[in-house]
C-alpha cells in the first residue's frame, strides 16, 4: 500500500494551490481520507478530514473556509485545495487514509496509511 502526495510548492501570501494524493495497492473508497501538516519545529497537526462517501467533511480552525477537501474515489485520490495562504501554513502536508474507519476524527491514530509529504512553503 503507497500513497503518493504531490502539488506542493512556494507560493505568495495570498495564492492557492493544490495537493493530490493517490493511494495504490489497496481500494480506499471505503475509508475516511485526511490531511495533516507538519511546520518547522512543530508537532504534526490536523487539517481536514472527508468520509468515505465525501459527504462529511471537517476542517481546523485555522484552516476553516479557505482549505476545501474533496476525493475521487474513481481514482483512488483526495484532494485538498488551499486557497488565500497564509506565512503560517507554511508546513509538509501529509494525506493519510484509515484501514478501519468511514468517517474519520482529528486524531493521527485513527488513520492506518501515510504518504510521504509535499512541503508548501508561503513567503509573505
Amino acid at each position: 500500500v503507497q500513497l503518493q502526495a504531490s502539488g506542493g510548492g512556494v507560493v505568495q501570501a495570498g495564492d492557492s494551490l493544490t495537493l493530490s494524493c493517490m493511494g495504490s495497492g489497496r481500494n480506499f473508497s471505503s475509508f475516511a481520507m485526511a490531511w495533516f501538516r507538519q511546520a518547522p519545529g512543530k508537532e504534526r497537526e490536523f487539517v481536514a478530514r472527508i468520509s468515505w462517501s465525501g459527504d462529511d467533511t471537517y476542517y481546523a480552525d485555522s484552516v476553516k473556509g479557505r482549505f476545501t477537501i474533496s476525493r475521487d474515489n474513481a481514482k483512488n485520490t483526495v484532494y485538498l485545495q488551499m486557497n488565500s495562504l497564509k506565512p503560517e501554513d507554511t508546513a509538509v502536508y501529509y494525506c493519510a487514509v484509515s484501514g478501519r474507519l468511514r468517517i474519520g476524527g482529528t486524531s493521527q491514530t485513527q488513520y492506518d496509511y501515510w504518504g510521504q509529504g509535499t512541503l508548501v512553503t508561503v513567503s509573505s
